[in-house]
C-alpha cells in the first residue's frame, strides 16, 4: 500500500513538472527578450544553488560551488571551441560529468567534515581553481574566452530565436533536474539525509553511512552544478575565473538559504528572487544594490527564518491525509 501511494505521489510529481515546462516554454514566447535572459540565468543559477540544498538537507553547506560551476562553464566552452560540439543538450551533459569527474577525487575527503570545516575546504577548492584559471594562458587568463551560438537537434536557430532557444533549454534541463530532485527527496535515500541532519550516530546504528550518503550528495551536486555552469555559458557567451570566485560561491548559498532545504521548487524561485532583486536594485541603486540585496536576506531570514519553500511546503503538509 506504502510503495503504490509512493508511485501515485511520484506520478503526480512528474506530471506537474512536465506541465510547468510546457507552460513556461510557452509563456517564453511571448515574454520580452530581457526577462527571457533573466529567467535563462535565474534557472542556470538555480541548478547550483539545488545542490547545495541537497547537502543542506544532509546536514552540511558547500561555500565552494563556483568551482564546479566554473568546470561546467569551461568545459562546454571547450568542447565547443576545441572539438567543434555545438548541441546545446550535449554541452550541458559535457559540463555536468566535467564537474563530477573533477569533483570525485574530492568527494570522500570532504565527506569527513562537518559544520565550518566543510563549507572552507569547499571553498579553498574553488579559490585554488580559480588560481589556476587566473593564470593560465591558454584559457584565456583574467580575461577568459567567447563562445558561440549553440544549436539544437542540428539547426541552428536565427537572431531572433537565439535567445529562445537558450531559455527553452534551460527551462526544459532545469525542469526535468527538478523533478527527478524532488523525486530523489521524498525516496528513502532523500529522506535519510535529513535524519543524518539531525542526527548521524543513530543513522549509523541503523546500518547506513552517513559519510557515503554526504559524498554521493556531494557529487550529485557537482553534477548539477556543472550542467548549471554550461547552460549560463551559453546564455552569456562568455566564461572567466570570476566563475569560481568565492563572491559567486557566496550568491549561490545566498539563494539557497533564502530557499530553505524543504522545497526543491524554492531553489528556483530564489534565484529567479535574486536575479530580479539585483536587476532592478542595480539600475535604480547602482552604487548601493548590494546593500539592497542583504537587506533583502535579512527581512526574508526574519519572516520566513526556514526559508520562502517553507510557505507552500508546510501548506501541502497539512493538506496531507493523516
Amino acid at each position: 500500500m506504502t510503495h503504490t501511494t509512493s508511485s501515485i505521489s511520484h506520478t503526480r510529481i512528474i506530471v506537474a513538472g512536465l506541465g510547468g515546462i510546457a507552460l513556461l516554454l510557452a509563456a517564453g514566447i511571448v515574454m520580452p527578450k530581457w526577462l527571457n535572459f533573466l529567467l535563462t540565468l535565474a534557472a542556470a543559477n538555480g541548478l547550483v544553488s539545488l545542490g547545495i540544498v541537497l547537502l543542506m538537507r544532509s546536514g552540511v553547506v558547500s561555500f565552494g560551488q563556483g568551482m564546479v560551476f566554473a568546470l561546467g562553464g569551461y568545459a562546454a566552452a571547450l568542447a565547443y571551441g576545441k572539438l567543434g560540439v555545438s548541441d546545446g543538450l550535449l554541452l550541458t551533459l559535457i559540463g555536468g560529468l566535467a564537474a563530477l569527474l573533477f569533483s570525485l577525487p574530492f568527494a570522500y575527503l570532504i565527506a569527513r567534515y562537518r559544520g565550518i570545516f566543510f563549507a572552507m575546504l569547499s571553498l579553498s577548492l574553488s579559490m585554488v581553481l580559480y588560481g589556476i584559471l587566473v593564470k593560465s594562458e591558454v584559457l584565456g587568463g583574467s580575461d577568459g574566452f567567447n563562445m558561440g551560438r549553440i544549436t539544437v537537434a542540428g539547426m541552428r536557430p536565427t537572431d531572433a530565436w537565439s535567445g529562445y532557444t537558450n531559455y527553452a533549454l534551460t527551462i526544459a534541463v532545469s525542469g526535468i533536474i527538478a523533478i527527478a530532485a524532488k523525486v530523489y527527496f521524498d525516496s528513502t535515500r532523500g529522506l535519510l539525509a535529513l535524519a543524518a541532519r539531525d542526527n548521524e550516530i543513530r543513522v549509523e546504528y541503523l546500518g547506513s553511512s552517513v559519510r557515503e550518503l554526504i559524498a554521493t550528495n556531494y557529487l550529485l551536486a557537482a553534477f548539477v552544478g556543472g550542467m548549471g555552469g554550461a547552460l549560463a555559458v551559453m546564455a552569456l557567451g562568455h566564461i572567466e575565473p570570476n566563475f569560481s570566485y568565492w563572491t559567486t560561491s557566496g550568491e549561490f548559498v545566498f539563494v539557497a538559504i533564502l530557499a530553505g532545504h524543504h522545497s526543491v521548487l524554492a531553489a528556483f524561485v530564489a534565484s529567479a528572487v535574486l536575479e530580479i532583486v539585483r536587476s532592478f536594485s542595480s539600475l535604480y541603486f547602482p552604487n548601493t544594490w548590494q546593500l539592497a540585496l542583504g537587506l533583502f536576506l535579512l527581512a526574508v531570514i526574519r519572516f520566513l527564518p526556514r526559508g520562502i519553500g517553507s510557505l507552500w511546503e508546510a501548506r501541502r503538509k497539512q493538506g496531507a491525509p493523516s
